[in-house]
């Protein structure tokens, strides 16, 4: 396996982990919607990233999923579309996770967060090399 590849599973790997971790919070009897959220974020942001290092295009330390989004629609059209969607989680990188956050959000958005992760994952993971199509 190329360094190349082995990278992109990583970054993949780490994905799936949050996605996970995303359901898991929510599915505990006392969820914990914002470290859903966190994860979700999170999720995405090293799809796309694994998206990014596949196409060989360096990348900033950044949470900004309007960014990284927009950068990998110039690379692939098709994902264009995602980034209306996958914008508003970028707040979810930090919002819940310092003193004095608002706290309280509810489990249905937090649903809603993580179906927008699972297939903006998904997407991402069709368009990047067979090797790693697999996973979450």
């Amino acid at each position: 396996m190329s360094p190349e590849v082995a990278e992109i599973l990583e970054w993949l790997q780490r994905a799936d982990t949050d996605l996970r971790t995303a359901r898991k919070a929510l599915a505990e009897p006392d969820s914990i919607p914002e470290a859903a959220v966190f994860h979700c974020q999170q999720a995405v942001e090293k799809a796309l990233k694994a998206f990014l290092t596949w196409r060989e295009r360096p990348f900033g330390k950044t949470h900004n999923l309007a960014e990284l989004g927009a950068e990998c629609a110039t690379l692939d059209a098709s994902l264009a579309s995602l980034v209306p969607e996958i914008s508003p989680l970028t707040q979810f990188a930090w919002r819940y996770r310092y003193p004095g956050a608002p706290v309280g959000l509810p489990a249905d958005e937090a649903r809603e967060v993580l179906a927008i992760a699972e297939r903006t994952v998904a997407a991402v993971r069709q368009r990047l090399p067979e090797v790693s199509r697999q996973g979450s």
